[in-house]
């Protein structure tokens, strides 16, 4: 995996996570219950922490390994935006249920992503 590839990545979810940020603070704050903001906010606070490390991990000399960044990248993407999701569709009365098991899995591929870099450090 290119370090260019890694700090872009890094960048996208990052910008990302400002961009919902933004947009639950002020959107949907008069649309969600305090349970439900809550919850969206959950999912860009984990998806700006794993950009970060992304950025961290493009930026420094350490050896990425592509299962590491796979199982950040697609981590963010199950965890974070099925979060976004059920969150979002239960705002709208229309739960998107299937997405619940879909976020446990998103978490295990960032612990497992976690997992690899502290591997990776020795």
């Amino acid at each position: 995996m290119t370090q260019h590839i890694i700090i872009a990545t890094g960048a996208l979810f990052g910008m990302l996570a400002v961009i919902f940020g933004a947009f639950g603070a002020h959107a949907l704050k008069k649309v969600l219950s305090t349970d439900q903001l809550h919850s969206f906010e959950v999912g860009v606070r984990y998806q700006m922490y794993h950009a970060i490390v992304l950025l961290a991990l493009g930026l420094s000399a350490t050896n990425v390994t592509t299962t590491t960044y796979w199982c950040f990248t697609i981590g963010i993407i199950l965890f974070s935006f099925s979060i976004y999701g059920l969150v979002l569709s239960n705002a709208k009365g229309k739960k998107l249920r299937f997405l619940g098991p879909v976020t446990p899995l998103g978490g295990l591929l960032l612990v497992i992503g976690w997992l690899l870099v502290l591997i990776n450090a020795f």
